[in-house]
């Protein structure tokens, strides 16, 4: 079922909120969790515990702040600052 806030969570700013990797082309990725230390248009840095990681958007879907909305990285390919202002369909 289609919610309002399941829009806010793709509209927010995603740096310095808990991130966590539902699926990915790459299984060893898929499970990991981390602090969004950095986003550009293709990437979203974690910080995972010591380590720094950098995903590529296109190849995972993941929540934050362990919401129950995974989000395709795929359809977010655009800069953070352009992001936060689009008006996304309600799949």
């Amino acid at each position: 079922m289609w919610r309002c806030d399941d829009m806010n969570v793709h509209n927010q700013s995603w740096i310095g909120r808990s991130l966590s990797i539902a699926s990915s082309t790459d299984p060893t990725l898929t499970g990991r969790q981390g602090i969004v230390v950095n986003e550009t248009r293709n990437t979203i840095a974690l910080l995972e515990g010591d380590k720094h990681l950098v995903l590529n958007k296109a190849s995972i879907a993941f929540t934050v702040d362990n919401s129950d909305v995974v989000i395709q990285g795929a359809l977010v390919g655009q800069r953070p600052e352009d992001r936060i202002h689009r008006t996304y369909r309600k799949a």
